[in-house]
């Protein structure tokens, strides 16, 4: 089965990759010369997903997947969540997000924080959502040059290194991308099987 994963972030299809190895090979929007540009207009990662995957499908009839994914701060009342991305502004600048984070939190005792993922999966026109969270908390400054996004101020519970010190393997083995990407593969082999 050939699946479209609806996004032109490089560093999530090359995470994404490292995670599922050769369980599953996606068509990227540039494999179908899909160029338009996909809203994220809503307040929930779900709802984004959704989108995101639904857009794909509706223009191209294909089947999709995507994925959303946000960091949650206890201390700024869930920010910035949905807006991760875009937290210090539209260019999307992952150090000035880290920074406006850790600006807010200088004088915040209490850090803890989760990421979590949801991806959307349409095929013939079913949805699909699969959840994946990791819970941790912030630290007192950047640690690490690996990872991507707030890698360097996350740091998962159980661990005294930020995402952006572990290695990768030892990163996707607690990821909550890897915890929704075990449930939708979990979820197309249950499929595959009943198809049988």
């Amino acid at each position: 089965m050939e699946i479209v994963f609806c996004t032109n972030n490089q560093h999530k299809l090359t995470e994404i990759g490292q995670i599922l190895g050769s369980q599953i090979a996606f068509l990227t929007l540039k494999d179908i010369g899909f160029n338009d540009e996909i809203p994220e207009p809503f307040d929930t990662l779900e709802e984004n997903s959704f989108t995101k995957a639904n857009q794909v499908y509706q223009k191209t009839g294909r089947n999709c997947v995507a994925e959303d994914t946000g960091l949650f701060i206890e201390a700024l009342n869930g920010e910035p969540g949905v807006f991760s991305a875009r937290y210090a502004g539209p260019e999307c600048d992952s150090n000035k997000n880290m920074d406006k984070v850790l600006d807010q939190l200088e004088e915040v005792k209490s850090r803890s924080a989760y990421f979590k993922t949801v991806i959307s999966l349409i095929i013939d026109g079913k949805l699909t959502q699969f959840e994946g969270r990791c819970d941790g908390y912030i630290a007192m400054n950047k640690l690490g040059d690996d990872g991507f996004g707030y890698d360097p101020i996350f740091i998962p519970n159980g661990y005294e290194q930020s995402f952006a010190e572990l290695t990768s393997n030892q990163k996707n083995e607690i990821s909550h991308r890897r915890k929704a990407l075990d449930a939708f593969i979990n979820y197309l082999n249950q499929r595959s099987t009943q198809s049988t």
